[in-house]
């Protein structure tokens, strides 16, 4: 099998041999379903409870790509105003990094105060979460151009404005792509934190509920679908990443 064959499958490799692994330790030791389902037993649930899974799915889905939309255009508004200049970067960066320090498990019970129990404090918290990287990441690709090459297009009559916008945002893309593609998990982690925190409907909400009543399987069920959804989600911005900015990996030329 060639490098590029073994590369593609070794994660469903790997998955295969997790799950099998799982599996046979459940079997072996015998653990009940309340502490520790097995992937069978999740399967099951999985199986059993499609309609309510695929709906509390698409719930926590929209919910999370609401947020996520809004922390790529605070983000790179932000990046761009921050990476900009020195002045932004020293007097913003610091301010940024200490609001992004504030766990957002504190912060919801605030949105709920604010917003009421439902959708609005989940669409917050995923955007809270999700947009410090994107904003870091556009700030990092600006503010790291080569003074030589901005000192050439100076000379050559470039204005400050045309060396961000013609070749410091297109050299911040491979950053960006980078970005979203940590943003959008941390963005399921938001708003599967505010259902369980301040919900009413979602993949948060169902697993909360499965807890209390201790259907573990049902549970792991809704951590299956929320890592299923934020992996499809991850290779879609991969997939854009290759074909949109293939000139700056090494060996793009074979993608």
């Amino acid at each position: 099998m060639s490098g590029d064959k073994l590369e593609r499958w070794a994660p469903l490799v790997m998955l295969v041999l997790i799950i099998a692994l799982w599996q046979l330790v459940c079997t072996v030791f015998a653990i009940p379903e309340f502490i520790f389902p097995s992937p069978l037993e999740i399967g099951r649930a999985l199986g059993e409870f499609t309609s309510p899974i695929a709906l509390a799915a698409w719930q926590t889905f929209w919910v999370t790509m609401v947020g996520f939309a809004l922390s790529i255009v605070v983000g790179v508004l932000l990046g761009f105003l921050v990476g900009s200049t020195r002045l932004a970067y020293a007097a913003l960066f610091p301010l940024l990094v200490a609001f992004n320090a504030v766990p957002k498990a504190a912060v919801v019970p605030i949105l709920v105060v604010w917003f009421g129990i439902g959708l609005g404090p989940g669409i917050l918290t995923a955007f809270l979460i999700s947009f410090f990287p994107i904003m870091v990441n556009m700030a990092t690709g600006l503010a790291t151009l080569e003074p030589e090459l901005e000192d050439v297009l100076r000379v050559l009559g470039a204005k400050r404005r045309d060396v961000l916008l013609k070749v410091g945002l297109p050299r911040s893309l491979p950053y960006f792509f980078a970005s979203l593609k940590v943003a959008i998990t941390l963005a399921f982690v938001g708003t599967v934190l505010a259902e369980m925190t301040a919900g009413d409907s979602g993949i948060g909400y169902l697993m909360q509920t499965a807890g209390s009543q201790q259907r573990m399987a049902l549970a792991f069920a809704g951590l299956v679908v929320i890592g299923a959804m934020a992996m499809a989600m991850y290779e879609l911005f991969s997939y854009i990443e290759k074909h949109t900015t293939g000139w700056a990996h090494r060996g793009s030329q074979n993608v």
